[in-house]
This record gives structure tokens, sequence and C-alpha cells, in this order.
């Protein structure tokens, strides 16, 4: 190239330098698209409505009877207060009956008790050993939760004479185990083998208990008999207004909870429907059965097929 062209050339290179390097400088920097990881997101804070679910509360506690220091309050008529009573009588064309259960709460057998029943649309009463109800609070709950009622059966089922301040403890100790565990209270009690002389009725009368007994016994505590025997008693001696006595502890019921839906669905067939003691009690006519004043206690003997037999309560 000739020195003169190349000596113009020169200039002109170095002024248009600093804008190749510019060029170049920018097409190497250029940023690129922002990665997913550096995108920022925003979220908006929805606040809770009211249609949205919210916790499930807990059940109620289940208050069935009032405190016996509130006698305004009772379910049933006054007039059976410090009674004994067996059986009640009813309007023409009332058929009621309650059966009730003893010895409980027991494991296994309570449990088919209540399902048994509650197949059949029946509810009834449960006469309650203390040391029973404090080893098993949760069966005696579920007894509660049934709709069924509950009395009281003493502390530990003693037959025997008890003093005055034994019987005490033996009626209150379980009452205060019934209103304490099971949120319930109880005016029924029922004495242990039907004695009615022992000094226990005598505690529970002196204090407003209706002490209650039975027309018709199952005869599910003889060790012999079959269960066919059990439902036959039951179903041969119901009468409205019955009171009909069965064991859901204090033993083997399995014969019982065999008889048991036999003895709901021949009921049934005669137009019975079944009752807690105090409904029956509310349903009888103005004139209890048994006063106060009672003295024949009921036999330790139960009629089974025509035979004598000898059986515990």
């Amino acid at each position: 190239m000739h020195p003169s062209r190349l000596s113009r050339l020169v200039p002109l290179v170095l002024l248009l330098a600093p804008a190749v390097w510019l060029l170049l400088f920018a097409a190497r920097y250029q940023p690129g698209p922002v990665r997913p990881e550096a995108q920022i997101v925003t979220q908006r804070v929805v606040p809770r409505t009211s249609s949205q679910p919210k916790p499930t509360p807990l059940a109620p506690k289940v208050l069935l009877y009032p405190p016996l220091t509130d006698p305004q309050a009772s379910p049933f008529p006054k007039a059976f207060y410090g009674t004994v009573v067996r059986q009640v009588k009813l309007a023409p064309g009332e058929k009621l009956i309650a059966l009730t259960f003893d010895d409980g709460p027991w494991p296994v057998t309570t449990e088919q008790v209540l399902d048994i029943l509650h197949q059949h649309g029946a509810r009834a009463t449960f006469f309650w050993i203390g040391k029973n109800l404090e080893r098993f609070p949760r069966i005696a709950q579920k007894v509660l939760e049934n709709g069924h009622a509950v009395g009281d059966h003493t502390w530990s089922h003693r037959y025997g004479p008890v003093s005055a301040a034994a019987a005490a403890k033996e009626i209150d100790s379980t009452e205060r185990v019934i209103a304490q565990d099971s949120e319930a209270a109880t005016r029924l009690f029922r004495p242990p083998g039907g004695n009615l002389k022992n000094g226990l009725v005598h505690y529970a009368l002196a204090h407003g208990y209706t002490v209650v007994m039975w027309s018709v016994s199952s005869a599910d505590t003889d060790p012999k008999a079959p269960w066919t025997a059990f439902a036959e008693n039951v179903l041969k001696g119901a009468r409205p207004g019955t009171i009909v006595l069965m064991h859901d502890g204090g033993g083997n019921r399995s014969r019982t909870v065999q008889a048991l839906p036999v003895i709901l669905e021949g009921l049934q067939r005669q137009g019975y429907r079944f009752v807690t003691v105090p409904e029956l009690l509310a349903a009888a006519l103005p004139i209890p059965l048994e006063a106060k004043s009672a003295s024949k206690p009921a036999s330790p003997h139960l009629q089974v097929k025509g035979q004598t037999r000898t059986g515990t309560h």
C-alpha cells in the first residue's frame, strides 16, 4: 500500500476502534433471560372465612340424672322417693316393661348387651357395682352414651348384715364414682341378692333412694340352666309394668347374651316397649304399688322350668 494512503487510514482506524470495542463488549455481556429460581413470587394471604371447616368441638358431657341435692329436678315422681318398687301399675293399654342388668360394668358382655339393645331400639337400666365402675369407666360411659339409665348396686356387692357406717360407705362411695367418672347421678338403688333387711336398704330409703327390686327374674345366675330357660322365664312372666332382672357382669354372662335377642323379639311381638326404670316410674299411675314400709323380701330362690334353684343377684 502506498505510504500516503496508509497515513490516511491510521487516523480512521484509531477513530473507529473505540466504537468497535464497545459493540463487541455489549454483545458479549448482554444479559440473558432470568432463571426461574431467581424470580420473586408474591402470594396474597387469604384471611380465614366462616365457610372454611373449623375443628370439631368435643362431645358434650352426659348428664342423665340430677344431683341428689336437687329434688326438684327428679326424672320421676316424688311419690317414689324412699320407696321399694317391684313393678308399677300402668294405664290400660300401656305395655311398657323395664329390663335391668346388674353387676356391671363388665368387659365384653356389657358392650354385647348394648349392641343387642341398640339393634332392637330398646333402652334399659344398669345397676353398677362401684369397684367395677372404677375399673371400667369407659364401658360405663358407653352405657350412658346409648341413653340407658343407671343405678347404685353398692361398692362390693355385700350380702350379709352391715352397720350404718358400712352401708353409707357401700352406697355413697358408688354414688360418688357414678357422679364423678360418668358425669351422672342416680336416685335408684338395688340391694345385692334382693336383701331388704341387712342394713343397706334402710340407709337407702332414709336418704331418698328408690329401691328397685323386680317382678320377673330371668334366673340367669343359675349355673346349670340353659339360656333358653332364661328367655322362657321372662317371656312367660312379663306383664305391663314389669321390672325384669338380668345380669351383664359378675361372671360369664354369655348365656344372657344369647337369651337377650329372643327376649326382645318375643316381647316386641307381644306389643311391649322397652323403657328405663325412671321412664317406667314416670308413666305409672299416681299410687305406687309398694310403699317404704314394705317388708316382704325378694326370695333368693329362682323358678326354672318348674324347679326351685338357688341363685345370687
